[in-house]
């Protein structure tokens, strides 16, 4: 068991150095500087991602939102795919799969979404904590339960993320470490299977990017 969730502990040490973190921003070092400079299908493909994102953020954010308010959740989304895509190759941290790291994430998030609501909109969220068309009756039972669904927030975004990663690699993981017990024709099932799995992995490398920044967007979008 501590070999199998070994690719998930942040403190490896390589000559006495932490190294594992660096994945975090390695990504960037890997982008050769001819990207930014030089128009290729790469960067124009990107440019694409980058403009249909900014128009579905910005109807999410609905008419009263602040200019330039979805850089930041398109810049969260590039990190966290260039960090879970980083996870799949062979022998690199996956920073994403810690909890350290998606929490760091959706906690600073979530509680400046929060002060700059209760700060300037203190009505309206007060008001939020009571759906309309709710019986008087009901109405206590409501602020609680909107209240916990509220305070929870962080941790489902953290925890779906976190947890996502680490179903995949653990996967793969052990299918992979059945190998070598296995007879040659069933090892080509195997690696057909592996290869299957890697590329239900990218897809749910870019999904739960995608579902982290839309969320983030969301809940931003009740506090405006």
């Amino acid at each position: 068991m501590v070999n199998l969730f070994s690719t998930f502990d942040p403190s490896t040490n390589i000559m006495n150095l932490s190294l594992n973190w660096m994945s975090t921003l390695m990504c960037m070092f890997m982008i050769p500087m001819s990207f930014w400079f030089i128009p290729s299908r790469y960067s124009f493909i990107w440019n694409n991602i980058i403009l249909t994102l900014h128009k579905e953020f910005k109807t999410l954010l609905g008419p009263f939102n602040h200019k330039g308010s979805t850089v930041l959740f398109i810049s969260l989304f590039s990190f966290i795919l260039f960090n879970n895509f980083m996870g799949l190759f062979p022998y690199i941290y996956t920073s994403s799969s810690h909890l350290s790291m998606t929490l760091s994430l959706a906690l600073p998030l979530w509680l400046s979404f929060m002060l700059f609501g209760w700060i300037n909109n203190t009505q309206h969220m007060f008001a939020h904590l009571v759906p309309q068309g709710t019986p008087p009756v009901l109405m206590p039972f409501m602020v609680c339960i909107e209240t916990i669904s509220n305070v929870i927030r962080p941790g489902t975004l953290a925890v779906r993320l976190a947890a996502n990663m680490i179903a995949g690699h653990l996967l793969l993981t052990l299918l992979g470490n059945t190998g070598p017990m296995l007879s040659s024709s069933i090892v080509s099932l195997l690696i057909f299977t592996q290869i299957l799995l890697l590329m239900l992995e990218f897809a749910v490398s870019v999904i739960q990017s995608y579902v982290f920044a839309i969320l983030s967007t969301l809940y931003s979008s009740e506090v405006i």
